[in-house]
């Protein structure tokens, strides 16, 4: 079955990046831990007061953060869709940095 993760930016940009069926995914642990780092270096900021920091939310900043030009970068972006892929483990993927929704 093919995978895909849409990205929705302001200003109706919009990436899809399809993952061929058959490739192997990245770790549960892997994906997380690159989402940290991203959160770190990007200097995300948590959505919720309490500071708690939810894997979605997690996604939804880091997006926000990279915007058009990481997404635009080929290697950049093939980790982000690795990484997303195997933390929510979904096949179709979207997230709406404009709503700050992730719909599956």
């Amino acid at each position: 079955m093919q995978k895909q993760i849409s990205v929705v930016l302001d200003k109706g940009v919009e990436f899809t990046f399809n993952i061929p069926a058959g490739t192997a995914p990245l770790a549960h642990a892997a994906a997380r831990a690159w989402l940290d780092k991203q959160f770190t270096e990007l200097e995300c900021e948590p959505l919720r007061a309490s500071g708690k920091v939810l894997t979605a939310d997690k996604i939804l900043v880091v997006t926000q953060a990279a915007g058009s030009k990481l997404l635009g970068d080929a290697v950049w972006s093939a980790d982000f869709v690795a990484a997303v892929g195997a933390a929510l483990g979904k096949p179709m993927i979207r997230v709406d940095v404009p709503a700050m929704a992730i719909t599956y």
